[in-house]
C-alpha cells in the first residue's frame, strides 16, 4: 500500500494544528494587547508571517476566522433554535439570550475589536458585515409579530441597538451574568414590540 495517503493525512494534521495555533495566537493577542497585525499575530503564534497569509490569505481572513471561532465557543450554532420556535415573541425571548451568552463569552477581546475598529476601516467593516447577521435575524422576527405595530424598519433598529454589545456591555457592568442581563433586555424588547403608534404601553401613563 502507498504511504502516499498517510502522509497527505499527517500534512493535513499539521497544517490544522498551525491553524489552531495562529487562531489562538490572535485571539491572546486582542485580549492582552492594545495592536493588532499579521506580524505580531505570527511573533506571538511562533510562526512566519507569510505561514499566516498561507492559512488565512490576508488580514481580514484572519479576522474572519477568529469571529467563526469565537461565534461557536459563544454558542451562536443555536440561532436556529430562535428562529424554529413558533411565537415571534418566544423567538425574540430566544435570540435575546442566545446574545447575551455570546456577548459575555469573551467581553475583553470584543471591547478590544471595537475599540480598534475605530482606527482600522478593515475591521470596522468586517464587524458591520457581522453585525448584519443580528440586524437579519431581528428582521425576520418582527416581520412575523402582528401587524398594526411601529414600522418594522423603526422597530428593527430599536431592537438592533437593544441587543448590541455595546448595551449588554453596559448592562452587564462588572458582575451581572448574561442569566442576569437578559431579562432586562427581554422586558425592553418586549415593551418596544408592544407599542403601537400612539398608544402608551399598559401600565404606562399616556
Amino acid at each position: 500500500m502507498s504511504p502516499r495517503p498517510y502522509r497527505l493525512g499527517q500534512r493535513q494534521v499539521a497544517t490544522d494544528e498551525t491553524r489552531a495555533r495562529v487562531l489562538a495566537a490572535a485571539r491572546d493577542q486582542l485580549a492582552k494587547e492594545t495592536s493588532f497585525s499579521i506580524d505580531a499575530v505570527a511573533r506571538r503564534a511562533d510562526v512566519a508571517r507569510m505561514t499566516v497569509y498561507y492559512q488565512f490569505g490576508s488580514k481580514r481572513g484572519l479576522l474572519e476566522a477568529l469571529f467563526d471561532l469565537l461565534a461557536a465557543r459563544g454558542g451562536l450554532h443555536q440561532l436556529p433554535d430562535a428562529f424554529r420556535q413558533s411565537d415571534p415573541n418566544v423567538a425574540l425571548d430566544r435570540l435575546i439570550e442566545i446574545f447575551a451568552r455570546f456577548w459575555s463569552s469573551d467581553r475583553v477581546v470584543m471591547r478590544r475589536l471595537r475599540a480598534m475598529a475605530a482606527l482600522d476601516p478593515e475591521l470596522d467593516q468586517v464587524l458591520r458585515e457581522r453585525a448584519e447577521g443580528l440586524r437579519n435575524g431581528l428582521r425576520v422576527i418582527v416581520s412575523r409579530l402582528p401587524k398594526g405595530r411601529a414600522p418594522v424598519a423603526d422597530t428593527v433598529d430599536l431592537l438592533f441597538a437593544l441587543t448590541s454589545f455595546e448595551n449588554f456591555d453596559v448592562l452587564a457592568g462588572p458582575d451581572r451574568t448574561p442569566e442576569a442581563v437578559a431579562p432586562l433586555v427581554k422586558r425592553a424588547a418586549a415593551a418596544i414590540v408592544a407599542t403601537k403608534p400612539g398608544i402608551a404601553p399598559r401600565g404606562r401613563a399616556r
